[in-house]
């Protein structure tokens, strides 16, 4: 037999038929939702809703695009080749400024990345040359597409927003920097291998005499005991591979522009050894240079030379 029913119940419709201002907004929160002040019927946001009076979640795209929209370059890099180091001499002061020489080679636009297809924007650039026996068919196929030769190297520059996609197709040559303005130049540090400890972090070795016995420039004992369970712990100084890592200089300035030679003169050092791929970026710690007319002058200069 059924359970007999409260006499309120009766007199009461079901909460479905029940009008939605009769339905109290009860503010509730969960990990999956957050703060929400719907209905419990609705599908409430995946994201703060306006009506909590809450600030919304910065855990989308959009939000982490937006903040990185401050230190993002406004247009694209380059890939140069570093050539090596000079010095320059002031006449006036004798002062000498040690600068690095790097080159672009065929630096041209091969491909786009959008927002609607790839969620950034960035532009994949190409430099040097290659035979077409040594590309895949796949990498024929796109550089086919795109109206250019096949590159040797290939690197993608990330800009704020469609402004800075070039066409496609469109060479860069030194001209595309000012003389005095700030880039980041990024490369690969020259690798050592596998080296001690000693020189990977600088360990001073063993004792050169009393009783060492061929183990001076070894780093020794290190496992700790007992208090720290006998093992060595992770991310422990020890002899392994060093050097082949990514090191960004930030700041450089650039001293000459040479279209005809094709060539900058950076001031300083940057990482790398001769004949490494350098990518040259307009500094984020630096204002943005003010170029109206760069893409002007690349086409001028592309016209000049097949004249």
């Amino acid at each position: 037999m059924a359970p007999k029913l409260p006499t309120i119940w009766a007199q009461l419709p079901p909460t479905f038929l029940l009008p939605d201002a009769f339905l109290p907004l009860i503010a509730k929160r969960t990990v999956t939702y957050g703060w929400s002040t719907a209905d419990r019927r609705r599908k409430p946001a995946r994201f703060n809703q306006q009506t909590a009076g809450l600030p919304t979640l910065g855990q989308s795209p959009a939000a982490a695009l937006e903040r990185k929209a401050k230190t993002t370059p406004l247009r694209t890099g380059a890939l140069a080749i570093k050539k090596g180091m000079m010095a320059l001499y002031d006449t006036e002061t004798g002062k000498r400024t040690p600068c690095t020489v790097v080159q672009l080679d065929r630096v041209q636009v091969v491909a786009h990345k959008t927002r609607e297809k790839n969620g950034y924007y960035a532009v994949q650039m190409g430099a040097g040359w290659k035979h077409e026996s040594n590309v895949t068919r796949p990498l024929l196929g796109h550089f086919e597409q795109a109206g250019v030769s096949p590159k040797r190297f290939m690197h993608e520059f990330r800009v704020k927003d469609e402004s800075g996609l070039l066409p496609v197709g469109t060479s860069i040559g030194p001209e595309w920097f000012l003389e005095g303005q700030f880039v980041d130049a990024r490369a690969n540090c020259r690798g050592m291998g596998f080296e001690g400890g000693m020189k990977r972090h600088g360990f001073h070795g063993q004792p050169a005499s009393h009783g060492n016995s061929k183990t001076h420039r070894a780093m020794g004992s290190n496992g700790p005991s007992q208090g720290a369970g006998s093992r060595v712990h992770p991310g422990k100084k020890m002899p392994g591979n060093m050097g082949g890592q990514q090191v960004t200089v930030q700041n450089v300035k650039i001293l000459k522009v040479d279209s005809e030679k094709g060539i900058l003169v950076l001031n300083g050092c940057i990482a790398g050894p001769k004949g490494c791929v350098v990518q040259l970026q307009d500094a984020i710690f630096k204002p943005w240079p003010a170029i109206p007319g760069a893409l002007e002058e690349v086409s001028e200069a592309q016209q000049t030379a097949t004249a």
